[in-house]
């Protein structure tokens, strides 16, 4: 028998769709506390429910063995949690390997000053970081905890380390709005991409509307279009961003849009927490429960079953609406729960 026969048949969701894409949240907890994902006054899992890194690792590895090829790490905020590193660098052997084809993670940037080099000797070559506002003021006031310098520092200490960034920015009306061209420039000069992100109605925020701040995706790329020349490509790294390329910089600028125009009949993606359970879907609520069957046999049989029976719950698409009726929140656990 060969290898190719011994392996598991990769996971397909009812609508044919191959699930290839694994996002990890390892932890909940964050150092910042981003206006349009948390609440300031935060209750997090306590440390009893979360799962080991041994356990995360052996997660991560039957999906990779099921298929998997691209693997994130996400949070919160992913670098917070004690000894990543070890999980990060045990990771990297699948890469290494040839059975994932990546490994990467998104992070607010906050603590890059410190990890940078490693994430690179791991075998991570790319990072998406978190970045809404290039205004020292302004970003405090959007992540209430947040210290702009220590995050250009990280972000100039992942290039300088080798690390291809993406920023990602959240599109939110009254705040940003009138530095898009302003992070198109940034970007550019820096030779980063950029991503710009619909606000999504996850999780309640409290006394913060969504409504006012939703700016729909298709006004973002028509302001840009009044300063910049955006050409159509074909570029996908294997999530939900449609790219253009800006001429005038020779970057790329991506649109996710979860409301405007979801991007469902394409998903590739899972999504895992801290705690073991299985989202198939960003905006639903249905989820598996991967940790008791983790935790009752050192053998992969039954969490692979259970893996299985999930995907083959995977919802057709989300059902993400902001307008003047529905601008709470469309499921109730926050951004940081999933990571996005």
């Amino acid at each position: 028998m060969t290898d190719a026969t011994m392996r598991p048949a990769p996971l397909v969701d009812p609508f044919g769709r191959a699930v290839t894409y694994l996002r990890v949240s390892v932890t909940d907890r964050c150092d910042f506390r981003c206006v349009y994902c948390m609440a300031e006054d935060m209750s997090f899992l306590p440390k009893a429910e979360v799962l080991s890194l041994e356990e995360i690792d052996r997660l991560c590895t039957a999906f990779v063995k099921l298929g998997t090829r691209k693997l994130r790490l996400t949070g919160g905020e992913p670098l917070v949690r004690r000894d990543i590193m070890n999980l990060i660098t045990s990771l990297g052997r699948h890469v290494k390997a040839g059975d994932l084809d990546e490994l990467t993670l998104t992070t607010n940037g906050s603590m890059l000053f410190k990890y940078a080099e490693g994430l690179v000797d791991a075998g991570v070559k790319r990072i998406n970081v978190s970045l809404d506002t290039l205004d020292p003021h302004k970003f405090q006031a959007i992540t209430r905890w947040g210290k702009f310098g220590k995050v250009a520092e990280g972000i100039q200490a992942a290039k300088n380390a080798g690390l291809a960034v993406k920023i990602n920015a959240v599109a939110l009306k009254g705040v940003n709005d009138d530095e898009f061209h302003r992070m198109v420039e940034w970007c550019g000069e820096r030779g980063f991409d950029l991503t710009f992100i619909e606000v999504m109605p996850l999780g309640d925020l409290g006394d913060v509307s969504r409504l006012d701040q939703y700016i729909p995706l298709t006004q973002v790329r028509a302001e840009l279009e009044t300063r910049w020349t955006l050409e159509d490509t074909d570029y996908r790294t294997g999530g939900p961003a449609r790219y253009v390329r800006v001429k005038e910089t020779g970057c790329r600028v991506g649109f996710i849009t979860p409301l405007t125009h979801n991007f469902c009949e394409s998903c590739n993606r899972v999504r895992l927490t801290c705690t073991g359970t299985l989202y198939m879907c960003l905006g639903q609520e249905d989820a598996a429960d991967l940790r008791t069957p983790l935790r009752l046999s050192d053998d992969n049989g039954l969490l692979i079953d259970a893996v299985r029976a999930a995907i083959q719950r995977k919802p057709k698409g989300h059902d993400f609406i902001i307008d003047r009726n529905r601008h709470g929140a469309a499921v109730s656990r926050h951004m940081s729960v999933t990571g996005g």
